[in-house]
């Protein structure tokens, strides 16, 4: 069993928090971390048990009256049990009183946030992070914020890091022991999220056609959002795609990536990047395998972008840093593929490079961010297929990709 980083986050939660839900996409661990928690004395209901749903969606206010330390595995599946919740927590404030999970955000319901405001903590557990497979501590955002990363001799490069990618972050796709049964696998989880799990949170008119427009969005990911094009794909409107692709992000499949700016800078690009979060979804979705990589080194950067900001959200989420992720890019094409930044103001910014030379003019954009933030630009790296740290001036610098879990 992997040691997740979120448990302490959790554990810590529930010691003053009455509500704490625990969201991600399903099959990333949700179950797997709570019935651990089950093993301290509470009661464990999952709501992909047809007779507990049943009773849940006719008596919400009866079905939790009866429970009190308890883990509601699936939340999403009756979210009338989040306002019953409420109303038990607010006669018992104790903490820790509900651990609840969701393989869907039910908290971009307006009404649902609403009610459970200063009572409830959420905390997002993706699948695997590259550091949680191996066994390592999350250290590289903190050693990016201070400008000391690290070398890596053992450095997975070339072939090696093709297939590491390649496997995405999934438990059960990883315990396959071929890519032909991982990739099956994958595409029965598309298949899932796009029929059952997307029913429980939204009627969505040309279900049929869905498959056709993820496909689309595989093809775009790690580029700018363009829903007019995603839309005309399968003949909706642009408000129509728009709203797809914000289920999506409910189901955790992908991510839209904001825009960074400043009033420091003009004729800056104000439209989001969309990308999977999961590596080994969006090769099974883009029908990418590693010979066909071998050959088509565009197609494994697009890959490699969507798993570094996979991994970099799985790290966020692990460390005690307030930070908020974005994209920048100007109207010169100089662009950053990932900016952070903390709650302080401080920003760093990562730029990923599948080849294993960097040059000077890799560093354009993270000198443009430098220009734009001044002092409260902490550190820029390039991140690439080799084994060595290079400075590139102040605060810049290559570094290996595996520094993110080395």
């Amino acid at each position: 069993m992997y040691q997740r980083f979120v448990e302490r986050r959790v554990e810590e939660a529930l010691s003053d928090t009455p509500v704490v839900l625990i969201v991600g996409p399903r099959r990333a661990g949700k179950t797997t971390l709570v019935r651990k928690m089950g093993e301290a004395g509470r009661t464990y209901v999952t709501l992909d048990d047809h007779t507990a749903l049943e009773a849940a969606q006719s008596d919400p206010a009866g079905f939790i009256r009866g429970l009190d330390r308890a883990i509601i595995d699936e939340i999403q599946r009756a979210p009338g049990l989040l306002l019953a919740i409420k109303k038990a927590v607010d006669e018992d404030y104790r903490p820790g009183r509900f651990l609840l999970t969701g393989s869907a955000n039910v908290l971009t319901v307006p009404r649902v946030a609403d009610s459970l405001a200063g009572r409830i903590e959420t905390i997002r557990l993706l699948p695997l992070s590259r550091a949680e497979i191996s066994g390592r501590p999350a250290t590289f955002l903190d050693r990016l914020f201070v400008g000391t990363l690290q070398g890596d001799r053992q450095a997975a490069l070339g072939d090696a890091l093709v297939q590491l990618v390649l496997l995405g972050g999934f438990p059960e796709a990883i315990s396959r022991d071929s890519e032909r049964r991982r990739q099956a696998w994958a595409r029965a989880y598309l298949a899932s999220i796009l029929t059952r799990d997307l029913r429980d949170i939204a009627e969505v008119e040309r279900l049929t056609e869905l498959p056709r427009f993820v496909r689309l969005l595989g093809e775009h990911s790690g580029q700018l959002v363009n829903y007019s094009q995603a839309g005309s794909a399968i003949n909706v409107s642009y408000k129509t795609s728009q709203r797809y692709i914000a289920l999506l992000e409910q189901l955790f499949l992908v991510a839209t990536l904001p825009p960074w700016y400043t009033n420091a800078l003009k004729r800056i690009t104000k439209t989001p990047k969309l990308h999977f979060l999961d590596s080994g979804v969006l090769a099974a979705v883009r029908g990418l395998t590693f010979a066909r990589l071998k050959g088509d080194r565009d197609a494994f950067g697009a890959l490699l972008e969507s798993f570094i900001f996979s991994e970099i959200l799985k790290l966020m989420a692990a460390s005690d840093m307030q930070l908020t992720p974005y994209h920048f890019r100007d109207h010169q094409m100089r662009e950053v593929d990932i900016v952070l930044e903390r709650d302080d103001g401080l920003v760093a910014g990562v730029e990923i490079k599948a080849s294993a030379t960097v040059r000077a003019g890799d560093f354009d954009g993270l000198r443009t961010l430098v220009q734009a933030c001044k002092k409260r630009f902490a550190y820029g790296v390039v991140l690439y297929d080799g084994t060595e740290v290079v400075s590139f001036g102040e605060r810049l610098a290559a570094a290996p990709l595996s520094s993110l879990w080395g």
